[in-house]
């Protein structure tokens, strides 16, 4: 028996992370990024989720001791494992966490209230199901005494920057989609508190003056992608 090397997603479907990735890529790695979104690598993937959930209990704690999260880190990086892919997941969490409390001075986050966010249904727009999966909701009361509301999404890739412009554009459909699915008559989409944050550099990427076009070139992008998902073939000798 032949083991699979990908799962076809039959539907179109992608993350705000790598719709953010698209809209600054070039063409021949939008087309990248589309084959990877609709035939998945079966193996598992090397993925950060303890230290997200570490850094979201940090922030929303309003922590800011980095001895702590370098502490976290060496715990990580000692778990037991039971194989090489376990250890590799722990090395890499637990790089992740290092690094950030190497560089905690420099992300400096809007004066607002902080809690952790619950888990989002994908929207369907312009035919794609758009994973949001923001990790901290962040709320305040405005001048004028209305809620203002946002969200946070961490990135991190080790030892690389986050390109500025994949900033905005991720930053732009945090507000975007916040906008799309608020109550208007009871709260503000506030564009400071829809935030990119680089776990790599701790730079601070909000949605700036041009988000609410930037989301609607998202969307028109989110079209394209639905007309092309059926045209993209799967990976050479790959087995679905």
């Amino acid at each position: 028996m032949v083991n699979k090397t990908h799962i076809l997603v039959n539907e179109p479907e992608i993350s705000v992370r790598y719709l953010a990735d698209y809209m600054a890529a070039s063409e021949r790695k939008k087309r990248s990024i589309i084959s990877e979104s609709k035939y998945r690598p079966a193996a598992r993937m090397i993925q950060h989720r303890e230290a997200m959930v570490v850094l979201t209990g940090f922030f929303v704690s309003g922590k800011t001791n980095a001895a702590e999260l370098k502490e976290r880190s060496e715990y990580i990086r000692n778990k037991l494992a039971d194989d090489d892919y376990d250890i590799a997941v722990n090395d890499a969490n637990a790089g992740y966490l290092e690094r950030v409390s190497q560089i905690l001075g420099d992300i400096k986050l809007p004066n607002s209230n902080l809690t952790a966010a619950p888990k989002w249904q994908p929207q369907k727009i312009n035919g794609v199901k758009l994973r949001f999966s923001p990790h901290i909701l962040l709320d305040r009361t405005g001048k004028k005494n209305q809620k203002q509301r946002g969200a946070l999404m961490f990135r991190y890739a080790k030892g690389t920057p986050l390109k500025p412009e994949v900033g905005s554009y991720q930053s732009a459909a945090i507000f975007g989609i916040l906008r799309e699915i608020s109550d208007k008559d009871a709260e503000e989409v506030d564009k400071p508190l829809c935030i990119t944050v680089d776990g790599f550099t701790g730079t601070v990427y909000a949605a700036d003056g041009k988000a609410a076009s930037s989301y609607l070139n998202m969307k028109a992008a989110l079209a394209s992608i639905a007309e092309r998902w059926p045209a993209i073939k799967p990976p050479p000798n790959s087995v679905l």
